[in-house]
């Protein structure tokens, strides 16, 4: 197989069935090798096809030698899950990008709260672990429709009582403030990963509770925070050899850079991901991503060209 830049050809040494409808696809170098580190709350990118690319969360220890992803086969797929389930065998070759973090685990704090609804968990799992290893006090709230798609049950039931499962299907549909509450989530650090509607809650709940710290990883973005804005104007990007190219008011920079032909990898397309990150060499970059902090925002050095924009008329891109 051969595989794009940036991208390290895995062999898919297992497959393995979680759930129903989930598997996870154990990953290791054709050579036995050892594989780059990673902290818990990494995930990678997998280049599914020639240009299809997605995100998947580590769920493995990062001391173990292979890799772990772990996914949903959706009913409405944007190909990535399909592909992965339908297609894949063990054997296969996989191209895989360099772990990148951007739900990190700070283990400073007392008191942590685990967040999951359904393939939510991915992250999770290895940071539970993290926590119960590093002697903290936790709890992990593992939310889904039924059990039947929850995935890593036998390896969370080694923790006993500090996991907390609740199944719609057995006790209906949770009030998330009570059991928030009963968790002692209000004086807590809160790491989640779940639907929208559930982070959403969870971020109401922090609102109105000053103690309560919330980390969040996203499935889908805050479209408010991405989608084109009234007053937004056309504007010129130049790639590392000169090139100029004309991005109107109403299309992003990587709409722009595949209508005239020149490649950029991009997977989410929401500003959530990271895959389509690039060096801003001038110009100042309106950053409209739900990834960068804001100590990076300030310094201009990267922009997510999927929904990012320029404040200005100019910007010149490492492209």
């Amino acid at each position: 197989m051969v595989v794009g830049k940036g991208f390290t050809p895995l062999v898919v040494h297992e497959i393995r069935q979680e759930a129903d409808r989930v598997a996870s696809f154990e990953l290791a170098r054709p050579d036995g090798g050892p594989l780059p580190p990673w902290e818990p709350g990494a995930h990678v990118d997998v280049l599914l096809g020639d240009d299809l690319v997605r995100q998947y969360s580590l769920c493995s220890a990062p001391t173990d030698s292979t890799w772990r992803i772990a996914v949903l086969h959706e009913e409405v797929s944007r190909g990535g899950s399909t592909w992965l389930h339908e297609r894949i065998r063990a054997g296969d070759t996989l191209g895989v990008g360099a772990p990148r973090n951007n739900f990190a685990l700070d283990l400073g704090g007392q008191r942590y709260v685990f967040v999951a609804g359904g393939i939510g968990i991915t992250p999770l799992v290895p940071m539970v672990a993290a926590a119960d290893a590093a002697g903290k006090d936790w709890t992990l709230l593992y939310l889904g429709t039924n059990g039947s798609r929850m995935a890593f049950t036998e390896v969370l039931r080694a923790y006993g009582s500090k996991v907390v499962l609740h199944r719609d299907s057995d006790s209906g549909v949770i009030d998330l403030e009570s059991a928030l509450d009963r968790l002692g989530a209000a004086d807590a650090a809160v790491y989640a990963c779940g639907p929208a509607g559930l982070l959403a809650a969870i971020e109401g709940y922090a609102a109105r509770h000053e103690g309560c710290r919330v980390v969040l990883e996203r499935f889908t973005a805050d479209p408010d925070g991405t989608r084109a804005r009234e007053g937004d104007s056309a504007f010129v990007v130049e790639t590392s050899d000169g090139t100029e190219i004309e991005v109107g008011a109403d299309e992003s920079i990587l709409d722009a850079l595949h209508r005239t032909g020149i490649p950029a990898l991009s997977s989410c397309q929401e500003g959530i991901c990271g895959t389509c990150e690039t060096t801003v060499l001038a110009g100042v970059p309106d950053h409209r991503d739900q990834l960068l902090s804001e100590e990076e925002r300030e310094a201009g050095d990267t922009m997510m060209i999927c929904v990012s924009r320029c404040e200005g008329d100019r910007l010149v891109l490492d492209i």
